[in-house]
This record gives structure tokens, sequence and C-alpha cells, in this order.
């Protein structure tokens, strides 16, 4: 598994979310399992979405997808998202 992290701003979060929740099949097909999404702290409109995923080759291929630049630019994203492929090491016991 490979985790994804996405940062980016949005112009209106409230119209990026639906545009967002369309797009969960088309990501469940390319291979993401599970997901979680939040925004900066007093921030509504900086999102960070988390999305875990079945192979690194599967995750990359998706976020360089024509379609994904499209959501992007459908949902009010400004200026380019910052992505970040991460390998887990370990769950951490508190």
């Amino acid at each position: 598994m490979v985790y994804v992290l996405v940062d980016h701003k949005v112009k209106d979060y409230a119209k990026w979310k639906p545009v967002f929740d369309k797009s969960m099949p088309m990501v469940k097909k390319a291979g993401g399992k599970s997901g979680k999404l939040f925004h900066v702290s007093g921030e509504p409109n900086h999102v960070c979405v988390l999305l875990e995923w079945d192979t690194k080759e599967n995750a990359t291929k998706f976020f360089t997808s024509e379609d994904l630049k499209k959501a992007f630019q459908e949902s009010g994203v400004i200026g380019t998202p910052m992505i970040v492929y991460l390998d887990k090491i370990e769950d951490v016991k508190i």
C-alpha cells in the first residue's frame, strides 16, 4: 500500500466538495482504497486529502491523468496542488 497526500487551496470549498465526491468512483476504479479529508485549521479553503492506494504505479497514473487535471479545474483548485507519495513505516502507539 502507498499513501498520497494532496495539499491544495480551492476558491470555494462548497463548490469543490461536490466535484471531489463525484470523483470517488474514478478514484476507486484507479486503485484508491480509502481516504481522509482535512482542511488547515482556520482555513476552510486550504484542503488536504490523504488517500490510500493499492500500488504506487496506480496512484501515479491517476494523479498524472488528464481526467484529474480537468477535475481540479472544474472544482476551483488554485495553483498547482502539492502531491506527495508516502510509504508507511509503522503504526505508532500513543
